[in-house]
């Protein structure tokens, strides 16, 4: 998933130079909202009404993240804004702990000190402190608010209903967001209509899938470590596509997340994942 993740960098700084950001947003969750509901419409109708409404605030908490991370974005450097949105993995323990009180183990806090500095390695060059780095602060703490209250809610048998649920909401957010100038603009071209159909339907609706099916096994804090891969994945789809070289960063940072990754992985579990996730369910 944070592979697919990844591939989209390109795509997007491509086409939200030809169309307004929040027009891009919404047609692109959109078709994702639409293509989901065709497919799993009868897994929504099976929903309790208490994961509907569960669906709507997961919906809601993202959608209202790419936003801000987006808006974020037109105001600093991409280098930053990618670090800052990579704090979720900082954030995603912390309201663990909160909300959820859970226990973290030492190596996970230690493997979100390796992540954070690796996340800092491979897209830091250069930090203000300016309404686009407080934006997309923000859009970082509701994804890592996201990602708590989707490993706590999810259930495997109900990822297709909860995933076109939240994308359907996804959609409504952005376009919202669009009334302001009258609706969405559609994309320009053939080459920004394909850029699009991808990340509505591998990066938004197969991605959102995948995640709600992962986090029905997988605690908050250790779906956080594994999503920090997605920088390292988006320097190596930036490399391979010739927009970028590699640098010494690139390779120190990107060790330094996978490291991360496998410390957490290797670290004994007291319970089984469903039933630390569900324990309260």
């Amino acid at each position: 998933m944070t592979a697919v993740w990844g591939s989209t960098f390109v795509l997007i700084k491509d086409v939200v130079g030809r169309m307004p950001v929040a027009d891009f947003l919404a047609v692109r969750f959109t078709v994702a909202a639409a293509a989901m509901f065709v497919l799993f419409h009868r897994h929504v109708v099976r929903l309790e009404r208490r994961q509907l409404w569960r669906g709507c605030a997961l919906g809601v908490l993202y959608g209202c993240g790419q936003m801000l991370q987006t808006r974020g974005l037109a105001l600093i450097s991409p280098s930053v804004s990618g670090f800052v949105t990579g704090m979720y993995v900082v954030f995603t323990p912390l309201l663990a702990t909160i909300l959820l009180r859970q226990r973290m183990p030492a190596t996970v806090w230690l493997a979100v000190g390796l992540a954070t500095l690796g996340l800092a390695l491979l897209s830091l060059n250069g930090f203000s402190v300016d309404l686009g780095v407080w934006l997309t602060l923000a859009s970082a703490l509701l994804y890592g608010l996201h990602i708590v209250a989707l490993g706590h809610w999810s259930r495997a048998e109900e990822a297709f209903g909860l995933s076109t649920v939240q994308m359907a909401v996804i959609a409504l957010v952005c376009l919202l967001a669009t009334l302001g100038h009258g609706g969405p603009v559609l994309p320009p071209d053939r080459g920004a209509w394909i850029a699009v159909l991808y990340m509505a339907l591998v990066a938004g609706a197969g991605a959102m899938l995948m995640q709600t099916w992962a986090q029905a096994h997988l605690p908050a804090s250790r779906a956080a470590i594994v999503m920090t891969t997605e920088p390292v994945f988006a320097a190596a789809f930036a490399v391979a596509l010739g927009s970028d070289v590699v640098t010494w960063r690139m390779l120190c940072g990107g060790a330094l997340v996978l490291g991360a990754m496998y410390l957490v992985e290797l670290t004994p579990r007291r319970q089984p994942p469903a039933e630390a996730i569900h324990h309260e369910v």
